[in-house]
């Protein structure tokens, strides 16, 4: 006798479904995550989420030293942005961190200009990066010190690619290979919302 289960379903007889096609797809994120910030950059000139050159932008909430996930995302970013410069798309890659003790406007540009040229480090005042954690809906905590390292941190490990106004649009991996997160930032930036 064939296996059902509720009620009349039958799990034994793969049923016909139709693949979704997601390749020309942009829709906005189901929640509201985002919103205005005010930092200093590396360099220290103030910055916002609004990109002032006009560029879409992948934003990640780390730290530069962090051995873990950023080391995944950080090299993904600066892969991301160098693709995509061969095409002409120019894209901000953003780093805020979650350690302003370690990431100063004087540490942060060595260790992010070590992955790209064109990588600007985010910090500032406590009340400020609380604002910006709190729009983007960040948490993270410290594990332990290492030796080497220095702090370690649980957090978050989505990029955010936000338009030149600093909107969120998707949520993007960091486990994802370089060529599918080119091919969704150029969907958005031929078709923007």
């Amino acid at each position: 006798r064939m296996a059902l289960a509720h009620g009349d379903e039958d799990h034994n007889t793969p049923a016909a479904a139709k693949p979704l096609d997601l390749s020309g797809a942009v829709t906005a994120l189901p929640w509201d995550v985002g919103g205005p910030f005010s930092l200093m950059d590396h360099t220290g000139a103030a910055r916002s989420q609004v990109d002032p050159d006009g560029r879409y932008q992948l934003l990640f909430f780390g730290y530069a030293a962090c051995p873990g996930i950023c080391s995944a995302a950080l090299p993904l970013m600066a892969d991301t942005v160098a693709a995509l410069a061969q095409d002409g798309i120019e894209v901000s890659p953003l780093l805020l961190t979650i350690d302003p003790k370690l990431d100063t406007a004087e540490t942060m540009g060595p260790a992010l200009a070590d992955l790209s040229p064109a990588f600007i480090g985010l910090t500032g005042e406590p009340e400020a990066l609380n604002a910006a954690y709190s729009a983007y809906q960040i948490s993270f905590e410290q594990l332990f010190i290492d030796p080497e390292y220095g702090p370690i941190y649980s957090h978050g490990s989505h990029i955010y690619l936000l338009d030149p106004e600093g909107e969120v649009l998707p949520l993007l991996p960091p486990v994802l290979p370089v060529d599918q997160v080119v091919a969704i930032v150029k969907r958005y930036t031929s078709d923007p919302h």
